[in-house]
Formats: C-alpha cells, structure tokens, sequence
C-alpha cells in the first residue's frame, strides 16, 4: 500500500489507516477515495472517548493512529455489512476534538462546517477533516465491506463498530494548514460568479 496519497486526474486515493505524512499531502477541495477501517462515533461516543482520555492518559481500543467516522451505520442487509451509513453533523463533536486529536486521531469524517477552535485542533495536530455528502446514506452504504462492533453496545447506532470502506468518496473539508472548504468554496463560487456576469 502506497503511503502518499496517489494523485492524477482522478479522485486521490488514501488508504488507512493514513499517515500524516500522506496526510499533510492533502488539500482543502480535494476529492479522495478512502480504503481500509474507520471507527464510527458520534455524541455519546465522543463523551466515552473523553472519560477514557482522562481515566487512562490515551484513546482506548488501540483508536491512536485511526479515523473517526461521525456516523451511525444501520443494520446489515442480504448484501451489505453495514446497510445505510451517512455522516452526522460534524459540529455536535466539536466539544471533544480538541483531545482526541491530541490523544492521537489523525482524521475525522462528517457533514458540514467546524467551529473555529476546531481548525486550530486539526492544524496543530496535522490532522484532517474529511466531509462526505449527507443524504446518500444508502449509496455510501455500499462502500462498507465490513462491520465489526468493537465497543458500547448499549448506545445502539452510536456503538463504536470498525468499518472497512473501499472506495469510500470525501472531500477534504480542512487541511493541515487550516484551509477551510466550507470558508473557501463561498468565495471561489461568488468570484466565479462575478466573473461571469
């Protein structure tokens, strides 16, 4: 597996768990295919998350190095391991980020624009936030070959479970350097727009 993300015409294809070096390669816009695990969680996960750190001074389950997807994958189907899997509000996990990437997250997965505390979370870190496209759950669904319960059963759909993705589209959405699509992509399309009147 190759360790820099691959680049060309295509979408960028990254393979995890990432690197930061493959990582730092990244670029607020850029499309990319994701292969290999993620851990899912969301709200309640993320409070588990923050015992754990405080309890025992690191993540718990080996999650240093990982990538946490904001999501909760619904049951198997006769086809698929996960059935429906879309991204949840990126910023209802903002309360925790700040110490899971401290405690060694190197990537996250959700929907929608970050607080501004969050950005100097993920620069400091070189981490990156990568946003899939809510509402294709179903479609995304497809692009799960594996789903593992790894912890916390008793929260349901925001269980902590190990998915396996292949070929799994994100954008990223911010950078190691900071760069914000969400910020950015506003501004190209109003300067695009203006150009072309």
């Amino acid at each position: 597996m190759p360790d820099q993300p691959i680049r060309g015409n295509e979408p960028i294809r990254l393979d995890l768990p990432a690197s930061r070096s493959a990582l730092a390669e990244l670029r607020a816009g850029d499309e990319v295919r994701l292969f290999g695990p993620v851990y899912t969680a969301r709200d309640a996960g993320h409070a588990l998350l923050l015992e754990a750190i405080e309890r025992d001074g690191e993540l718990p389950f080996g999650l240093a190095g990982q990538t946490l997807f904001y999501a909760g994958p619904t049951p198997a189907t006769a086809e698929y391991p996960a059935g429906s899997v879309g991204p949840t509000t990126a910023r209802r996990m903002d309360f925790a980020m700040r110490a899971v990437l401290d405690a060694g997250i190197v990537a996250v997965i959700g929907k929608g624009s970050r607080g501004p505390e969050v950005r100097d979370a993920f620069t400091d870190n070189g981490a990156v936030y990568f946003a899939a496209v809510g509402g294709a759950a179903a479609l995304l669904g497809t692009h799960v070959t594996a789903a593992e319960p790894i912890a916390w059963p008793e929260l349901g759909t925001e269980a902590l479970v190990r998915l396996t993705l292949d070929d799994f589209p994100v954008f990223v959405a911010l950078d190691v350097v900071g760069t914000d699509l969400y910020e950015t992509a506003p501004l190209e399309w109003r300067t695009d727009k203006e150009a072309g009147q």
